[in-house]
């Protein structure tokens, strides 16, 4: 202690504004290293129920001890691992890798002990049988392993069935997506509760591709309580939609993207650039997905369009889609092309920028090529503005 007390560290100078004397620092120091130690050892001592499977897993499967410490936890009794290695191989032969499989076990660690005969090898061929095969068959089921844990007849394929009936074609691609977004329509009475949303639905006027198109994009949405399904779907009916909307199933997606308090931050925010109620309210009914965008780009949108191209706010009230488009890839670099086209008087009756952000990205191209003796000023216009930026994600879900 004598030592420490004259060493100059702990000297009270080099602590000048520390509120503990150096004495009662030392002695913080002493049962700060006690705890962390007596920390340090209880961590180390974290009991393992099943020592052999977590090494067998972290030696042969790449686990890390973290991931394995839980699989040999919840399987305490399990001393051979004649069916792991079986199930391994399984996965192995059918190309996946190391990664996918330690990524398929982790996610549904039951399969591990599965019969590789009678539980796997069927559902496997199910999925290869919707074209699974090669690399997307590890890609997909090392995300969505918990699918082999579930009974091949009493869940998989009925619930498969029933979303492809809706999807309504013979593409099995969009049923993958569908399934990959949200595999939890197989989970307990996921499949009862899918049946009788869409019924639900169906009867609220959203079928055929509309029906299809929520599907693909919202398939959370089918796994809801039937009756937060019917209270999302009040709500969408209160902004003034009809069930004969071809708009119901877009506003239907964005309220359910949105929490309440994200939904009125964007609500106000165009309230507070001078746009009515009713004029919210139809900006919705026209383009549901305005609100999926960010508060920024929303922003943005409304000072570009009524501060530089001084559009009357009433032309984004009635066309709200304009704030849908990016500013940096379409709104600016065609608002410059078509300053060079009037500031040279290339045109006797200048285009209306409304019809020049209508054109697709050929039409665009194709209309700045009737200007041959300025069309290569225009592309660079045009195309030097876009390589500095990097597109924005229109959609926030």
């Amino acid at each position: 202690m004598q030592i420490l007390k004259s060493s100059s560290i702990f000297s009270t100078s080099h602590f000048p504004n520390f509120p503990i004397k150096p004495r009662s620092f030392i002695l913080l120091l002493y049962y700060s290293s006690s705890s962390s130690s007596s920390s340090s050892s209880s961590s180390s001592s974290t009991s393992v129920s099943n020592s052999p499977l977590l090494n067998y897993l972290v030696k042969n499967l790449d686990f890390t001890e973290t991931q394995a410490l839980s699989i040999a936890n919840r399987y305490p009794n399990v001393k051979s691992f004649e069916k792991a290695q079986a199930v391994a191989n399984f996965f192995r032969n059918l190309g996946f890798s190391n990664a996918q499989i330690a990524a398929s076990l982790r996610n549904a660690p039951q399969i591990l002990f599965a019969n590789v005969e009678t539980k796997l090898r069927p559902k496997i061929k199910f999925f290869q049988d919707l074209g699974l095969v090669g690399p997307h068959l590890g890609k997909f089921l090392s995300r969505n392993s918990v699918l082999l844990a579930c009974s091949l007849d009493k869940k998989l394929i009925p619930s498969f069935q029933i979303v492809k009936k809706v999807l309504g074609n013979n593409d099995n691609k969009d049923l993958i997506k569908v399934f990959n977004r949200s595999n939890g329509f197989i989970a307990r009475d996921c499949i009862l509760k899918l049946s009788r949303n869409i019924g639900y639905l169906e009867s609220c006027g959203i079928v055929g591709s509309q029906l299809s198109r929520l599907l693909k994009r919202q398939p959370r949405i089918f796994r809801m309580r039937e009756s937060a399904l019917r209270d999302l779907v009040s709500r969408v009916l209160d902004m003034g939609f009809s069930t004969d909307s071809r708009m119901l199933v877009y506003a239907i997606h964005t309220m359910n993207c949105l929490s309440e308090q994200t939904f009125k931050k964007k609500w106000e925010l165009l309230k507070s650039f001078g746009f009515s109620e009713n004029e919210r309210v139809d900006m919705f009914r026209k383009a549901p997905g305005l609100l999926r965008t960010s508060e920024e780009k929303m922003k943005l949108g409304i000072e570009f369009f009524t501060n530089v191209a001084k559009f009357d706010k009433n032309v984004l009230a009635s066309r709200p889609r304009l704030l849908m488009n990016s500013l940096e890839h379409r709104v600016i670099p065609r608002y410059r092309v078509l300053q060079i086209i009037k500031t040279k008087k290339l045109l006797k009756k200048e285009p209306s920028f409304l019809n020049i952000l209508d054109y697709t990205e050929n039409e665009f191209l194709k209309f700045i090529s009737r200007f041959t003796d300025n069309v290569e000023e225009l592309l660079i216009a045009y195309k030097a503005h876009l390589l500095h930026t990097s597109e924005e994600e229109e959609e926030t879900c």
